[in-house]
């Protein structure tokens, strides 16, 4: 039987960081704190739905033709240079 810590891990009870040791052949973690332990799972949990995985939606936005205007170019005002 292997047992190592996992470093950075926070015990899910306790809330202590770096309590939490697993078992390399069981993959069974167990906190040396509180006690608390539970089987890792086997299978990686489904990837929840964000932003950043779903499907881009497409919208089609009305466009405008913008003109720029130089504000320095053909002032006609007295007083101005």
């Amino acid at each position: 039987m292997t047992r190592r810590f996992i470093a950075g891990a926070v015990c899910p009870r306790c809330g202590e960081m770096d309590k939490l040791m697993v078992d390399s052949e069981t993959d069974e973690r167990e906190c040396v704190r509180c006690g608390y332990s539970d089987q890792r799972p086997r299978e990686a949990p489904s990837e929840l739905r964000t932003r950043v995985n779903r499907p881009a939606r497409r919208v089609e936005a009305e466009t405008e033709t913008v003109t720029l205007i130089d504000p320095a170019a053909g002032t006609d005002k007295p007083g101005r240079s």
